[in-house]
């Protein structure tokens, strides 16, 4: 069978109309000196598996109102949150990583020893080194699987997502766990009321293999901007400010954000990326299905989906359950919405993050599960 398919180069080389057979042919491109190039189309990744987990504390706005000068009303008028989950002394970012992801093995049927990979994308490891995901690895009893910890903060899930797709893609590995984790309480300032009411604690995992049918994660737009890195972040504990006395004093190992200039980027950024994804590929906001944006506040998710134009039924919003779980809150949306009935096998799905660094990530796919 013949399927007509057009694909945009990622730096912006012309990419014509081919047809190819089944799910593996030849593309061919033109790049900036006019040359003509046929390259092999690579196998689609899909999502066969969802697992996530939160810690059952909860954290409710009413609780805030006594550690903070703040209001259950201000919150939730300023944030769209009403609580969220953290963890009890103790529990770690791989903890939270670990269940998640064996939710999604269950899901699977299938063992930790069969993964090839596992990404841990997370801004809070448990320590510096060794990286999280030796530590799920070892706590799943995974053996002989290697992995690495990916940080992008709030867009590090679209991040992950996207580098297990290429292992799929280039045909190296069959199944990679990816893994959205992070233990913000871990990091917060409960003084601050500016920062200590966003977030929360969570996880989320998906198992990524190879499309028989040609869906699965069809495109990608990612960028980074250096230039707003002290707009969100922490400045503590790397090597420019090693731990001391003096950054514990200074209360150097929580996090700061710039809380104007993080919502201005998000709402500018998160709806360019999408608009740019979607172009390339030849669709319209109304093609898509569902909208699972990154969960750091729901204006900046409807001042997103106003601009894209996007159907007010696509979009998928639990920021009000959980609050920002950084790289949690992408796969806790989609659980979220498979709960809802308003994520099924076939809907076109748009993913969309922006997070510190600054960090921007959209991803297109068609859902698989």
């Amino acid at each position: 069978m013949m399927t007509k398919v057009t694909v945009q180069g990622s730096h912006g080389h012309r990419r014509r109309k081919v047809d190819i057979p089944g799910q593996v042919g030849t593309i061919t491109f033109q790049n900036p000196s006019g040359e003509l190039i046929r390259v092999s189309e690579r196998l689609r990744a899909k999502i066969t598996a969802l697992g996530t987990y939160v810690p059952p504390r909860v954290l409710t706005n009413k609780d805030f109102e006594k550690m903070v000068e703040t209001t259950d009303e201000w919150i939730l008028t300023r944030t769209g949150i009403r609580e969220r989950h953290v963890v009890d002394k103790g529990v770690a970012t791989s903890d939270l990583a670990t269940e998640a992801a064996k939710c999604a093995l269950a899901q699977r049927g299938i063992d930790p020893k069969d993964l090839d990979a596992i990404i841990v994308a997370t801004v809070t490891p448990d320590m510096l080194f060794p990286s999280t995901a030796c530590l799920v690895q070892h706590k799943l009893g995974a053996q002989g699987v290697w992995g690495f910890d990916l940080s992008a903060a709030c867009s590090a899930f679209v991040y992950a997502l996207q580098a297990g797709a290429q292992f799929i893609a280039s045909g190296a590995h069959k199944k990679v766990m990816v893994i959205g984790s992070d233990t913000m309480s871990s990091i917060l300032d409960y003084t601050d009321r500016a920062t200590c009411i966003l977030f929360g604690d969570g996880a989320g995992a998906v198992l990524l293999e190879p499309s028989e049918d040609g869906m699965g994660i069809i495109d990608f737009q990612h960028e980074i901007d250096g230039s707003g890195a002290c707009s969100l972040y922490m400045p503590g504990g790397g090597s420019l400010n090693p731990s001391s006395h003096e950054t514990v004093d200074k209360k150097m190992h929580f996090v700061h954000q710039d809380g104007q200039a993080v919502f201005k980027y998000a709402v500018r950024k998160m709806g360019e990326v999408c608009e740019k994804l979607l172009a390339r590929n030849g669709v319209t906001a109304a093609d898509i299905d569902c909208f699972i944006p990154h969960q750091a506040n729901q204006r900046i998710i409807k001042a997103t989906a106003d601009r894209v134009g996007l159907k007010p039924e696509s979009i998928i919003i639990n920021i009000d359950r959980y609050g920002n779980t950084t790289a949690g809150t992408i796969p806790l949306a989609m659980q979220t919405a498979r709960e809802e009935g308003r994520l099924k096998k076939g809907d076109l799905v748009l993913l969309a993050s922006v997070g510190a660094g600054f960090t921007v990530g959209a991803t297109l796919l068609r859902w698989t599960i």
